[in-house]
């Protein structure tokens, strides 16, 4: 039996896309969450909450938390997903630690705490959607919710959210804490969540085509020649009609639909078109399977 190997430089690339990533997430706080005083959900955000109340550092929080947590991840996950998220907690550390905060107003002005959420959430969402675009991982609440997951029927969604939003809130129990930093944390949150998602699925939307026509032998050479997407045609029956007839079916990138509809526009005016989306398509040409 042979076992795939993953190419070396795909690994590297891996990596540095990862640390790209980490070092956005790390700048996020350091440039507009910190200066703001606004905490976030994760180990960061017990992290800033002990900084804001005590001083003490952020990133030395962030590693004595995951250092606990990594010991049951390996205990638990097994090391396939713990060393990677090693490398992701070792790099946020450090990229936390040696990066200087800003001082309010540097980046966004200091009446201006519900923007510098919003642009810390984008930042911090772009560079997580980056890690996990790479089967990366920062620990922290992803290892609680991966332990919860696999003992429990909660989804991973419902365990970060519910760790995240009991973090943000406790941000009360600070002497400066308000229901207005509450909802800049919360609203920081949202906006991470949605930009991961943008991220992570963005690049991966595609779509599927179902074409009947009597050519579908010009339509199934024009899309190959033309968008270079494989085609399979397969055999009906028109139920009315009783007639045989012939399906092109098409998986292809969301981008390349209004190509492959004007070939079937300029072949046969009158073809019969079904579009849809395709949640994730895996293989050739698209998305590579991958796993931790």
């Amino acid at each position: 039996m042979t076992t795939f190997k993953k190419p070396t430089w795909s690994i590297w690339q891996e990596y540095l896309m990862i640390t790209l990533g980490l070092l956005m997430y790390a700048a996020s706080w350091k440039g507009f969450l910190i200066p703001h005083q606004i905490t976030g959900g994760g180990v960061t955000g017990i992290g800033s909450i002990i900084q804001y109340g005590t001083g003490f550092p952020i990133s030395a929080t962030y590693f004595i938390i995951n250092s606990v947590l990594l010991v049951l991840s390996v205990r638990t996950l097994g090391w396939e997903f713990s060393i990677r998220t090693i490398y992701g907690v070792l790099m946020l550390t450090a990229f936390l630690a040696f990066i200087p905060a800003a001082k309010i107003g540097t980046f966004v002005s200091e009446q201006e705490p519900f923007m510098a959420c919003v642009i810390g959430g984008l930042l911090a969402g772009t560079g997580m959607g980056l890690v996990f675009l790479n089967n990366g991982s920062s620990g922290g609440t992803d290892i609680v919710a991966k332990v919860v997951n696999k003992y429990h029927n909660i989804t991973l969604g419902r365990a970060l959210l519910l760790c995240d939003v009991l973090i943000i809130s406790s941000s009360w129990l600070l002497p400066n804490g308000t229901i207005e930093k509450i909802v800049y944390g919360l609203t920081a949150m949202a906006v991470t969540t949605l930009t991961v998602d943008l991220v992570v699925n963005g690049v991966r939307q595609s779509v599927q085509f179902f074409i009947f026509s009597h050519e579908y032998a010009k339509i199934a050479d024009a899309i190959n020649t033309e968008v270079h997407r494989g085609v399979t045609i397969l055999d009906g029956v028109g139920w009315y009609s009783k007639a045989p007839v012939k399906i092109i079916t098409v998986l292809a990138r969301k981008n390349e639909s209004a190509k492959i509809f004007k070939l079937v526009k300029e072949i046969d005016p009158n073809a019969f078109v079904s579009q849809s989306s395709a949640i994730g398509v895996y293989g050739k040409g698209f998305d590579v399977m991958k796993g931790k």
